[in-house]
């Protein structure tokens, strides 16, 4: 049977709890009204995005509950490994988890974050999830906030859900959310430039690098923008 983005089934593996809000929610909002599965693995509880000024007790168990509550709007029941925040690396155990996974939910493709990215745990979940999938599931990696060192070769229109991507970041509201929807919107807005989108345009990148055996997984994503003339 041929897999589209109606049937795709999607595992999405993130370091924090607030990760696949920021990164990639316009995309799995579109995957979503396609009827498209999605499972969500968050790797910390994010214990460690303690903001100035602001005493949250139990801040991992608020965390995690952000990040349900932004779920649900999308039918998805995230996972926590709960591995400590700061500090992942790309050890046996995490791997190990991550294969288990795998194994259970048979997704068609991974998404997780760049190998490239800024931050620490970023990359030790990019570098495990790379091992855990080994060549039975392709990769799908993330564009990292700024954009900075990422070379996207995909893109996914989100224009129409820019409002949705906004409301799930706002439920994150112990880490100061307004500062990461204006700057989420306007690397979107940036990256449908790219691809001669308007001001009113907006486009997640990602960057997908051909392995044995995948080597064209776009029958899986959601639609890219539109091709406009110059």
């Amino acid at each position: 049977m041929t897999v589209t983005t109606q049937s795709a089934r999607l595992l999405v593996v993130m370091a924090h709890p607030d990760d696949a809000e920021i990164f990639i929610w316009g995309s799995l909002t579109a995957w979503h009204n396609a009827g498209a599965q999605i499972q969500l693995v968050v790797a910390t509880s994010g214990e460690g995005g303690v903001r100035q000024g602001r005493d949250i007790p139990n801040l991992a168990q608020h965390r995690e509950k952000e990040a349900s509550n932004a779920a649900a709007t999308l039918d998805i029941f995230p996972h926590f490994l709960r591995l400590p925040d700061g500090g992942l690396s790309d050890e046996p155990h995490l791997t190990h988890a991550l294969k288990e996974r795998i194994k259970a939910f048979k997704p068609d493709v991974v998404i997780t974050h760049s190998p490239s990215d800024y931050h620490a745990d970023h990359r030790a979940l990019a570098a495990a999830v790379q091992s855990a999938a080994s060549f039975t599931t392709p990769v799908l990696f993330c564009d990292p906030l700024g954009g900075v060192g990422f070379e996207p070769n995909v893109y996914v229109d989100v224009t129409s859900h820019r409002e949705a991507k906004a409301a799930a970041i706002r439920c994150h509201a112990s880490q100061d959310p307004e500062r990461f929807v204006a700057r989420a919107d306007l690397q979107n807005q940036w990256r449908a430039f790219q691809c001669n989108g308007g001001l009113d345009d907006r486009a997640e990148a990602f960057r997908f690098e051909p392995r044995y055996p995948f080597t064209d997984i776009r029958s899986l994503l959601p639609p890219a923008p539109a091709v406009k003339r110059l």
